[in-house]
């Protein structure tokens, strides 16, 4: 029975370190499908079962423990990176501004009372250890990393701030949500209203490609062609159909405009109205699309490598038997088909034109789904090389004892973004599937929260049963409500946003995946999860950061 004993105890084997991760991971998944007032942790009880497995002494070697914790970290930050990266940008447009002015706000109102707690209490309670209270308030693991990594470089030797973090948790999680009832409550918001204001919200800022029709009646464009009328207007629209001599074929660029032809537009809302002007008048007594015609329209997926990062003007559509493409989905936006629009392997291109056009423009963007299946190792280590050498770069603040970096968290969530967003301009296939893409992120989280909970399990237990442990949990609590109270208030007081919104900021300011899913029980709107996707790049930035800014500045005046 020896080998069974050293299964289990040889802490330095590689089977007993992969016994214990699977143990602890597949444990703390399930008991995290449990919910308590239809709310559960999730991934996140990893953490606990990590917590007790460590206190009954189930540990690996310390060299290992750290590998995977920062490998896991790592590879949970560049997945939400390349998932959030095509939608980060234009995230600040409109009402994204606001609500990332929000999140700006609700971040310093949390250092700010973090500091002041910390003073208030520092007889009881060290600065590394208030910092690990504010990361389990915010429920933010990669600042939690980011912070025992400059703990490193200051040669931190007290308690493991991870022990602070795991005592300040789960109240984060349940302050959260009890902030967005206590908004809902003080303004007496009533979820219904929420909704159809949602609605009308959306259809007063719809921006997606429209299409209208347009009748040639301006004696000058006789004889014009297409491309000369784009030029004349200065505005890019598309023209997918056209009825002239009573039939109906897909134009392109150097087709001819005659008086009388009738041409069906798509453009963006805003140049809607040069166009018509333009051409003449609009035509709202008839769709070319419905009439019998040689045209088809077809959804075509981007898989060919060939094909990404080329511009739509690239592909020559003017010699594919005049196909136009009318709209470019991609991340769950729509957008209009410029020119100048660079193309990504995942994009789903609505085409229109002769159907043995459409063929053969389908073998030229390729249009095989089960391509994208095969994920693109090559852009992944690309990413993750460039954003550690990133993470690695010093970045020296006169009078601070040492140098910010962005780190292991930091770097890669920074270069992913912008390969999210970039990537196809420089030839690299970003995409990935959905699920590959959570199952990515899942498993590096897990990774980085069974190694922080195997590395602090002993100290957790002593600080709940002798320690500072009921403190921690009270100053989280103060951390967590204050600022989403002060931020939620405003938001709603003088913003006037809509209450899912608020929710949504709440929980991506607090980058807090539990009290999102709360928010998704409250409507059925995807409201709060395009609130939360858009303050959570900026949210999990700023935590990264502001976590060692705190440390290098107060550190001289503690050591």
């Amino acid at each position: 029975m020896n080998w069974l004993l050293s299964l289990f105890t040889d802490t330095a084997s590689v089977p007993h370190i992969i016994l214990v991760y699977s143990i602890v991971i597949a444990i703390g998944t399930l008991l995290g499908r449990i919910k308590i007032f239809g709310v559960s942790l999730g991934v996140t009880f990893v953490l606990f079962v990590a917590l007790a497995a460590g206190h009954l002494g189930f540990t690996v070697s310390t060299p290992i423990l750290y590998f995977l914790r920062d490998f896991g970290l790592t590879l949970f930050v560049f997945f939400i990176g390349l998932q959030v990266g095509p939608s980060f940008f234009s995230s600040f447009k409109s009402g994204g501004l606001i609500l990332n002015l929000l999140t700006i706000l609700q971040v310093a109102l949390g250092i700010l009372v973090t500091v002041a707690l910390y003073f208030a209490f520092s007889d009881s309670v060290s600065l590394p250890q208030i910092l690990g209270v504010h990361y389990g308030a915010v429920t933010n693991t990669p600042g939690l990393g980011a912070t025992q990594e400059a703990l490193d470089l200051l040669s931190y030797t007290g308690e493991n701030i991870a022990v602070a973090y795991a005592c300040a948790y789960p109240l984060g999680v349940i302050g959260t949500i009890g902030s967005a009832i206590l908004i809902r409550i003080f303004f007496r918001i009533r979820l219904s209203e929420e909704d159809k204001a949602w609605d009308d919200e959306e259809r007063a800022h719809h921006q997606e490609p429209i299409y209208f029709h347009v009748e040639v009646t301006n004696q000058a464009l006789n004889g014009r062609t297409i491309d000369a009328v784009r030029s004349f207007i200065g505005r890019s629209f598309i023209a997918s159909r056209i009825l002239s001599n009573h039939q109906i074929s897909s134009p392109n660029g150097k087709t001819i405009l005659a008086t009388g032809d009738c041409v069906r537009i798509v453009c963006e809302p805003e140049v809607k109205e040069a166009v018509v002007a333009f051409f003449g008048r609009e035509r709202s007594d008839i769709d070319l699309a419905e009439e019998k015609s040689p045209l088809v329209s077809r959804t075509l997926m981007v898989t060919r490598e060939s094909v990404n990062g080329m511009r739509v003007k690239d592909l020559d559509l003017n010699r594919v038997d005049g196909v136009n493409i009318t709209r470019v989905f991609r991340a769950g936006m729509t957008l209009f088909p410029s020119s100048k629009l660079h193309l990504q392997v995942g994009d789903q291109v609505y085409c229109v034109g002769p159907e043995t056009a459409i063929a053969r423009m389908e073998n030229a963007l390729g249009n095989q789904v089960k391509k994208l299946d095969h994920p693109n190792i090559l852009t992944i280590f690309i990413g993750l090389c460039v954003g550690i050498f990133v993470g690695s770069i010093p970045l020296a603040v006169p009078g601070l004892p040492v140098p910010l970096k962005l780190g292991l968290a930091g770097g890669p969530l920074i270069v992913a973004i912008f390969l999210g967003q970039f990537g196809s301009n420089f030839k690299l296939v970003t995409f990935t599937t959905p699920s590959a893409n959570m199952m990515m992120r899942e498993m590096g989280i897990s990774l980085f929260l069974a190694s922080v909970g195997l590395a602090a399990g002993n100290g957790f237990v002593n600080a709940m049963t002798q320690g500072n442990g009921p403190l921690y949990v009270v100053l989280g609590f103060l951390v967590t409500v204050i600022p989403l109270l002060v931020v939620g208030i405003i938001a709603r007081k003088i913003f006037n946003i809509n209450y899912h919104s608020i929710v949504g900021l709440m929980a991506g300011a607090t980058t807090d995946p539990p009290a999102l899913a709360y928010a998704g029980t409250l409507s059925e709107r995807n409201s709060s999860a395009v609130a939360y996707s858009t303050v959570y790049p900026l949210a999990m930035f700023l935590r990264i950061l502001t976590g060692q800014l705190i440390l290098v500045i107060l550190w001289p005046f503690i050591s």
